[in-house]
């Protein structure tokens, strides 16, 4: 059975969340407003509650699920190490609409996708999602939408294409932003930019002092992740 919570009134959100965090500790997938879009999610160490992400969505392992999480601090046990362009970028758009791929930490006992010892993460900046991920800590969560469809941007959105799939919908109003976030890939030698969003090419580029040409050089654009 599907839930709907409206997490503006403040007695439904706090139901709602307790309702999330135990659908996400069952294995089950929940759909939660973040600042861009909304956002289908699962426990990120739950690797079948991963793959029914995936299947919900009709997406395949070659596009694997972002994380999010609800403190910088935990990015310490998730990455193999922090670039200083990582730190600065944190400290500047943190909590916000910008993706940092990076090396994951080899030990992690996670099953993203074919992410190639990389991951995407991400701290948004929105309370619900925020409260939801400190309590539960790193989800796999990925825009909330069938694959090659437009991603919602409101609970309602996500439910008419999500459906029974989700267990919990978490309705925080319209995402603020309504653009997926920006990307930044840090894996490679350079910086670079694969998806442009609500975060300038010219504000990341500012605070690392690079020319903002640099970091869109031989762009890739990846679809579907919140």
């Amino acid at each position: 059975m599907t839930d709907v919570f409206d997490c503006t009134d403040p007695g439904e959100r706090e139901t709602g969340i307790a309702a999330a965090i135990s659908a996400l500790k069952g294995g089950r997938l929940v759909v939660m407003p973040t600042d861009t879009v909304y956002g289908i999610g699962a426990d990120a160490f739950d690797g079948s509650a991963v793959a029914a992400l995936l299947a919900a969505k009709g997406r395949g392992r070659d596009m694997p699920v972002p994380v999010l999480v609800g403190s910088w601090h935990t990015i310490q046990g998730l990455v193999y190490t922090v670039p200083n362009s990582a730190k600065e970028l944190i400290r500047a758009f943190w909590p916000g609409a910008l993706s940092l791929v990076v090396r994951q930490a080899p030990s992690l006992a996670w099953d993203l996708g074919d992410a190639n010892g990389t991951v995407m993460l991400r701290m948004p900046l929105h309370p619900v999602a925020i409260e939801l991920l400190r309590a539960v800590g790193p989800m796999a969560v990925s825009s909330a939408n069938i694959s090659g469809r437009p991603a919602a941007v409101t609970a309602d959105q996500a439910r008419d294409q999500l459906g029974d799939l989700v267990d919990v919908y978490l309705d925080g109003g319209p995402a603020e932003q309504q653009s997926a976030s920006t990307i930044v890939d840090l894996t490679g030698a350079h910086p670079r930019v694969l998806r442009q969003g609500p975060v300038t090419v010219e504000a990341i580029a500012s605070v690392l002092g690079v020319d903002a040409e640099s970091l869109t050089d031989d762009p890739e654009q990846p679809a579907d992740q919140a």
